[in-house]
């Protein structure tokens, strides 16, 4: 594969801390440590009811079309008999709360352990800024396209579930081009289930945000996210609302969260300008925090993204 990261590289300087950046702004996003103790499933006995907040497993609720990329993956238990453990929130946030779930059959040992990402309801505030990431969005029924632009109650839910479509649509489709994505499990209404990145204990993975890694490691992430951002753009997309806030750090590996603003590059009349920002909100923070000799320059990049998604740049 061609190291793209290596074609704009070069020297840079920077005065740490003289400067904010978009991604450095306060977010309301926080994560909630505290959640129930993950117990053996085998312990677990169904036979007198399931616990407050737990429930069967909803897999067979979905439909074909409303679940992950075949084949599924050896860890995911879709076997009907399983239960849905709720242990605790992972996350909060504007428009979306996330959760995480042990989907596992009683007095087994099989088990996974799931991220569920459930948006708000319409009357509560929807997505910062939506209109800009809703161009080139249009379903075929012209009721839905009025009231998502009069922003009706209707239209709110309708939104709600426009972004959990487009989310679980989008990470199917960077799964299967092997971006780095969680798996997505499956949709029901505006849950999303997908694939819990993280530690065996429940521990979620760290934010790029949270972390301070050595230079070779920054080095290492850098050339991932070049990889990720390359075939996103091949693929006609922009993440839309990039940052160090939804890249997460497992065991070296980087991964790319938070997708229900995903634009279209071409059919959005903003598209090469979603592109732009992208590329400039990471190359700054890379570059702030001390990728030295090997700056991304923002408009380097930002023109690599737009060959490779056919725009002129």
């Amino acid at each position: 594969m061609h190291d793209y990261s290596s074609a704009y590289r070069g020297e840079f300087s920077t005065r740490r801390g003289k400067r904010r950046f978009d991604d450095d702004e306060p977010t309301k996003v926080e994560r909630v440590r505290q959640r129930r103790t993950l117990a053996p499933i085998e312990e677990f006995d169904a036979t007198d009811g399931l616990p407050d907040g737990d429930r069967w497993s909803t897999w067979d609720q979905s439909t074909p079309t409303e679940r992950g990329p075949k084949p599924y993956p050896d860890w995911l238990v879709t076997e009907l008999a399983a239960v849905d453990a709720e242990l605790g929130i992972l996350k909060t946030g504007k428009e979306a709360d996330v959760f995480l779930l042990r989907r596992g059959i009683p007095g087994t040992s099989r088990s996974c352990l799931l991220a569920a990402k459930r948006y708000r309801s319409g009357e509560h505030r929807m997505f910062h800024r939506d209109s800009g990431y809703l161009e080139g969005r249009r379903t075929r029924a012209s009721r839905v396209n009025r009231a998502v632009a009069n922003r009706s109650a209707f239209g709110r839910e309708a939104i709600a579930a426009q972004w959990a479509s487009a989310e679980f649509g989008a990470l199917a489709r960077l799964h299967a081009a092997e971006v780095p994505v969680p798996y997505p499990v499956q949709i029901l209404d505006t849950e999303l289930l997908l694939e819990f990145i993280g530690s065996a204990d429940g521990t979620a993975a760290p934010r790029l945000a949270e972390i301070r890694p050595a230079a070779a490691e920054l080095a290492g992430l850098w050339d991932q996210l070049v990889q990720a951002l390359v075939a996103l753009a091949r693929d006609g997309l922009a993440h839309g609302d990039l940052s160090a806030y939804n890249l997460l750090v497992h065991d070296g590996r980087l991964v790319m969260i938070d997708l229900p603003q995903v634009v279209d590059v071409i059919a959005n009349p903003r598209g090469a300008w979603f592109l732009n920002r992208d590329a400039a909100n990471v190359s700054r923070w890379f570059a702030a925090h001390g990728l030295s000799g090997v700056y991304p320059e923002p408009a380097a990049l930002s023109a690599l993204l737009q060959r490779e998604a056919r725009l002129d740049p």
